[in-house]
């Protein structure tokens, strides 16, 4: 993780991202309608420049089990509108009170700590509409799952309650694959039901999910340490600041560094056996093992 150049996203993620992100546009409130600050905010801070990581992962998902159709693309914004969400609330100072976000202002700081908690809401009820919208029961309560207590919110709870403490590794491992893995999971499973993919390719797509979130946590974590604020596009030393349990405080960087990089290759030793057309999985893996921001 030296102190290159970053990683240029890989000629899929690009492509892709430009479709996710002209359907986001879509699919948002209208700024001009009623609550116009609302829905000004939502905006902010969802169109602010991301990876779109887990919406493309939901793409990936569909395509490469043989699905076809718009519906994909309502689930995937319903993704990035769950995890703006939860970026929202988690800068708010009730929780990491963060300045910084993606390279701007976090949404509390430049419209209110009222306005940041409504806009939260109000993408976390966008996001279940939407989701509704694809036809599934099964995506919906996928999705639900991914987030719920025993999913995203118990990483956060957890993340919580561990601070100020010494964690074992084992604890920090938990955290990680709740409060960042499970909607990474949650990604590429919704993407793979919504193409009615068989339950054993669901399921290695599953795998997938969880080797890379775990992974994408574990090099954020690095990232807090070794990072530049101009490149991250947030504070360096968050974790440290708010005496967060991480990888590289149980078990130091080198060994930090070898943990993600063996997830990787972990996760792309189980693509390449689940799907016919593992290469945007594998590009997508790749870069969130070399990422830099």
């Amino acid at each position: 993780m030296s102190k290159t150049m970053p990683m240029a996203p890989p000629e899929y993620l690009i492509g892709k991202r430009a479709v996710v992100e002209k359907y986001i546009d879509q699919f948002l409130p209208d700024p001009q309608t009623y609550p116009q600050k609302l829905h000004e905010a939502i905006r902010y801070s969802v169109m602010a420049p991301g990876k779109r990581l887990r919406p493309i992962l939901t793409v990936a998902a569909f395509e490469s089990c043989g699905g076809s159709g718009e519906e994909v693309f309502h689930a995937a914004v319903a993704i990035e509108c769950i995890h703006t969400y939860s970026l929202i609330h988690d800068d708010l100072p009730c929780m990491d009170d963060d300045d910084l976000r993606r390279g701007q202002p976090t949404l509390h700081r430049r419209y209110g700590e009222a306005i940041a908690l409504l806009a939260g809401d109000a993408l976390h009820d966008l996001a279940f509409k939407l989701m509704a919208q694809t036809g599934s029961p099964q995506a919906v309560l996928e999705l639900a799952e991914a987030i719920g207590t025993s999913g995203m919110l118990a990483g956060q709870m957890a993340d919580m309650d561990g601070e100020d403490r010494q964690l074992s590794l084992d604890e920090v491992t938990f955290i990680h694959d709740h409060k960042t893995g499970k909607l990474i999971r949650g990604s590429v499973r919704i993407g793979a039901i919504l193409a009615k993919a068989p339950s054993s390719r669901v399921e290695a797509i599953t795998v997938y999910g969880e080797k890379v979130g775990l992974a994408f946590q574990i090099i954020d974590d690095i990232l807090d340490i070794e990072g530049e604020t101009a490149t991250l596009g947030k504070p360096v030393g968050s974790d440290s600041k708010n005496h967060k349990a991480t990888y590289p405080a149980v078990i130091g960087l080198e060994k930090s560094r070898m943990v993600a990089a063996g997830l990787i290759e972990e996760a792309i030793k189980v693509i390449e056996k689940a799907v016919s057309y593992p290469s945007p999985f594998i590009q997508i893996a790749r870069y969130i093992g070399g990422r830099q921001h």
